[in-house]
């Protein structure tokens, strides 16, 4: 049985979201503040955090940066209001790795939560299915219907970084970091062109594209499947 902890302020809202997923099926923690549901992150390490972007005691951001800091790599969902794309953007860039804006459908809630801890099972695989593609991280090859695609090495990788951490909005500074590394000048306009390049070799159109996803002032995320109920 896998483990939510919801941290939210308001208590019908808790209520609610509690009650549906324990109908789910999921093991379920609640905190009410920022402090108690960080301590319960920590120490029980749940896996998924529900987070509302409005807490008191210990703020959001405080709560994101802390976790990222321990190494710990549940997904966190952020519930936000709309209006606050600056907060959304703090917590994105603090280590949130996607959001949902109030006032939400459960279902939607539900099947974002579903589909982060699919992936999330999935995450020690040597190959990675999405559409009519399969990426074998063993043979170093990508392929559509059994057909290779070239892709330079700094591609692949750049797609198997996507791959492992799907779902989640990606700065630029974490794909910079994890696929040149801290030494390699590479600045955000050349990871712009290497996106642009591997959604050509993978997406219908490059310009409206299905998987590799553009986050606003964030970076990027990878969507390789619908979400499902």
């Amino acid at each position: 049985m896998e483990t939510v902890l919801i941290i939210e302020d308001d208590p019908t809202m808790l209520r609610g979201l509690k009650d549906n997923f324990e109908y789910k099926g999921f093991k379920v923690m609640t905190a009410s503040d920022g402090e108690a549901g960080l301590n319960k992150a920590l120490n029980d390490q749940p896996d998924l955090i529900i987070l509302d972007i409005m807490l008191p005691v210990i703020n959001r951001y405080e709560i994101c940066r802390m976790i990222r800091e321990q190494k710990l790599d549940m997904p966190i969902l952020m519930l936000t209001a709309k209006g606050q794309e600056s907060d959304i953007v703090l917590g994105l860039n603090l280590g949130a790795d996607d959001y949902i804006t109030k006032p939400f459908s459960i279902k939607e809630l539900l099947a974002r939560a579903n589909a982060f801890l699919r992936r999330r099972r999935q995450q020690e695989t040597a190959a990675y299915e999405f559409g009519e593609f399969r990426l074998d991280t063993e043979a170093m090859t990508l392929t559509r219907k059994g057909k290779e695609i070239e892709l330079s090495p700094k591609e692949f990788k750049l797609l198997e970084y996507f791959l492992k951490r799907p779902g989640r909005a990606l700065t630029r500074d974490d794909i910079l970091n994890a696929v040149w590394g801290y030494d390699c000048f590479v600045t955000a306009r050349s990871i712009d062109r290497f996106v642009n390049t591997l959604r050509a070799k993978i997406e219908k159109d490059r310009h409206n594209p299905r998987y590799i996803l553009t986050v606003r002032e964030i970076g990027y995320k990878f969507e390789p499947e619908e979400l499902e109920e």
